[in-house]
Parts: C-alpha cells; sequence; structure tokens
C-alpha cells in the first residue's frame, strides 16, 4: 500500500481494476485506493503481470507498506502464487490467550471473599440498648419498602445507627437492585433497532483532525450582518451576461469566495498558519470550498482565488464539486489551501453558525443565509427594506488578534456591500 497523500497511514481497496493475470504497464491504473482524503488511482509503476491480489475489493484499514498484490515479471510464474498466502507470522502471540481458564481460578477465589459479605450485615445482636432499633428513617422507609427487618441489619451509623447506606448494602449482599430504573434501562436499551455504518477513510480522517483542530486551536468567533442587496443586482447582471455568451451562471457563492479572498489579499496577516517556531504568511490565496457528499465532506481548493475572474471562480467550483460527489478528487484538488469558506445558507437555509477551522490554516468563514428586514427611514415614520446576510469568521488566536479579524471582517463586508469593487 503506497502513501498517496501526505498525512495517510493507512487505506482502503475500492476496487481493482486488473485482475490476477492480467498483463500490466507502467502508468496503467491498478485499482482505486480510498486515502484519507479522497479515492485514488493506483497506477503501476513496471512491466509485467499482476499474479495474485492479496486484499481484494472492500478490504479497509491496510497500513501503509502492507502488501496488497504480487506482480511478477514473466506471465509463466503467475502460476507459481495461485495458492499462495501472505505469512501467518502475525499470529505468533495467539498460544498466549492459551491461558484463558484462569478468569474461572479468579471467579472461584472471589466467590468466597465475597461470600462472607451477608453473614457481616446480617448479625443477630441488636444495633441499641434494649429492644429499641435505630435508625435513619429514609433507611426505615427503604427497609420497609423492600420487607426487610431491621433487627437483620447492621448499622454503621454514630452509636450503630442504621442508615440508608446499610439497608442499601444488605439489599446488594443478598442479590436484590435497590434502584429499580437501571432495570427499565436496561430493558428499554435492549429494544433499539439500529445499524452500524462502518467509517469510510475520509470520515475517519476529518474526525481526527477535527477533534485536534477544537483541542488544539484556541477558537474565537466574530459575526457580522452585510446587506446583499446590491451584491444580488450585480449577480443578476452578470448572470444576463453570462446567459447570453453561453456561460455558467455565477452563484452567491462565488461572489463570497471572490469577496473572502480579496479581503484575505488585504488582510494578509489572515492568510497565516501557526507553527511552534513561526507564522507562517502565504502570498497565495487558496481558497477551500467546503462540499458535502454521500461519502464525508470534502474541501476541494480554488488556487489564487484573488486573481480570478468571477466565471472561472464559478465554472472551478462547480467542476470539483462534481468530482467531490464521484469520489474522484486528486491530491492537486484539495491540498494547499489557505483559507476555508462553508456555506450552509444557501444550501440549507441556515442563518448563521460557527465553523470550525481546518487545521492548519487560522480561519474559516461561515456563510448563512439571506434574510429581508425592515430598517430605519429617512424620517421618524419612514422605514424601507433590505436583505442582510450573516457571516460568522472562526479565527485561531494565536495568529490572528480580535483587532485583525476584524478588520478582515470589515474588508470582506465592504466588498460584499459595494461588489463593483471587486470588478476594478
Amino acid at each position: 500500500m503506497p502513501s498517496l497523500s501526505p498525512t495517510m497511514t493507512e487505506g482502503n481497496i475500492a476496487r481493482w481494476l486488473k485482475k490476477e493475470g492480467d498483463k500490466i504497464a507502467p502508468g496503467e491504473v491498478l485499482c482505486e485506493v480510498e486515502t484519507d482524503k479522497a479515492t485514488v488511482e493506483m497506477e503501476c509503476m513496471e512491466e509485467g503481470y499482476l499474479a495474485k491480489i492479496l486484499r481484494g475489493d472492500g478490504s479497509s484499514g491496510i497500513k501503509v507498506g502492507e502488501i496488497i498484490a504480487i506482480t511478477v515479471e514473466e506471465e509463466e510464474d503467475v502460476a507459481k502464487f495461485k495458492d499462495y498466502q501472505p505469512s501467518t507470522s502475525d499470529s505468533a502471540p495467539a498460544p498466549e490467550t492459551s491461558p484463558a481458564p484462569s478468569p474461572p481460578k479468579e471467579e472461584i477465589a472471589e466467590t468466597p471473599a465475597t461470600s462472607p459479605e451477608p453473614k457481616i450485615s446480617t448479625p443477630s445482636a441488636l444495633p441499641s440498648a434494649g429492644n429499641r432499633i435505630f435508625a435513619s428513617p429514609l433507611a426505615r422507609k427503604l427497609a420497609e419498602d423492600h420487607n426487610v427487618p431491621l433487627s437483620n441489619i447492621k448499622g454503621t451509623g454514630p452509636d450503630g445507627r442504621i442508615v440508608k447506606a446499610d439497608v442499601e448494602g444488605y439489599l446488594a449482599s443478598r442479590g436484590k437492585e435497590v434502584p429499580p430504573a437501571p432495570k427499565t434501562a436496561a430493558t428499554a436499551t435492549a429494544t433499539l433497532d439500529y445499524t452500524d455504518i462502518p467509517h469510510t477513510q475520509i470520515r475517519k480522517v476529518t474526525a481526527s483532525r477535527l477533534l485536534q483542530s477544537k483541542q488544539t486551536i484556541p477558537h474565537y468567533y466574530l459575526t457580522v450582518d452585510t446587506c446583499v442587496d446590491k451584491l444580488m443586482e450585480l449577480r443578476s447582471q452578470l448572470n444576463a451576461l453570462q446567459e447570453g455568451s453561453g456561460g455558467k451562471r455565477i452563484s452567491v457563492n462565488d461572489l463570497v469566495i471572490k469577496a473572502a479572498a480579496l479581503a484575505l489579499r488585504k488582510v494578509p496577516q489572515c492568510n497565516s498558519s501557526w507553527t511552534n517556531d513561526y507564522i507562517r504568511q502565504y502570498h497565495n490565496v487558496n481558497i477551500n470550498v467546503a462540499v458535502q457528499t454521500d461519502n464525508g465532506l470534502y474541501v476541494p481548493i480554488i488556487r489564487d482565488a484573488d486573481k480570478k475572474g468571477l466565471s472561472k471562480i464559478s465554472e472551478e467550483v462547480k467542476h470539483l464539486a462534481q468530482k467531490a460527489k464521484e469520489n474522484s478528487l486528486k491530491p492537486e484538488d484539495y491540498e494547499g489551501g489557505t483559507f476555508t469558506v462553508s456555506n450552509l445558507g444557501g444550501p440549507f437555509g441556515i442563518k448563521q453558525f460557527c465553523a470550525i477551522i481546518n487545521p492548519p490554516q487560522s480561519g474559516i468563514l461561515a456563510v448563512g443565509s439571506a434574510e429581508k428586514r425592515v430598517i430605519p427611514g429617512g424620517g421618524p415614520d419612514q422605514y424601507n427594506f433590505a436583505s442582510f446576510m450573516s457571516v460568522t469568521l472562526s479565527c485561531d488566536h494565536r495568529v490572528i488578534d480580535g483587532a485583525i479579524g476584524a478588520e478582515w471582517l470589515k474588508a470582506f463586508k465592504g466588498y460584499i456591500e459595494n461588489p463593483e469593487t471587486m470588478l476594478l
């Protein structure tokens, strides 16, 4: 199993495109491997024949460097590996499991240790002077509910007084459960109907990276409302031109990506990453765009988004989103991003949310939906309507100070509310 991405430690075999016995040549695709980023084609490096496939379609959790197949140079050598089985050296530790019968011995040894407890907790001697038994009200009530004579219980409270814990200990020693609630809970869980869905490689890595992000990056969040009336008007004009020339329609998200890229060029401190020795400030503005698919979350990249026109950004976003849904992204399609945009407003109508930073980046913009609001007019009894879109910037406080994050949002808002400046 080769390492097909910089962060890959293991992979899954999606499917083999060659069969055992097939002739192979350099550059031909042997199989599709599901890495931590995407499904990647594994190409043949040498000419020969595929003699034996050791890890077939659907094999998962294969470590980098593990043997998945055997190739030979001569066709007559293929037959030699027909019945070949990989080494079973990994099964050597199995005999260590033979002492399994020892647990019964431990159980036998433990049983006498627990048996004296009832004897200790049920003395015939009364814990008080005369025939009176001292017990707390709660202990008496608990004993009555379980029909237990107080004379059978030894008190451990002051002057031998029986307390609640003594009754519970006595009931436990007799194999009774004091609180009945756990029984009903256990019964309820036994009736649950569910399906276990295996983790895909990308979902496992995404989960690991997001957990690492929240545990190691000091997040803080800045939210601002942006008026998008002019943006929507400009978009309508541009789409009329696009349709007339046979181009693809421009979405609000395309305009957001362009505005974010230009704001990063204006406030380059937000286009940076943290390391233990220095802050790395990038000269390229590469925007990752979050795309949700059936296989998990992908973040394909728009390179040098600050230098590209809106029609080019629109074309690339649609192309990469389609590749993500087809699970056919290449490493160059998602590696090297410096900032991420996540939009749940347009597709899902989410008003506002806080996104988790995609390490090693130091910022991610969460875009909400646009909504019409009433705003004050020129006079005391006058009002107008305007559409506003909420956006939230998640920042790594080690890299982006609060004032810097606010400065970036100010620049972003300026481009959104005066979109013609993006075209200059």
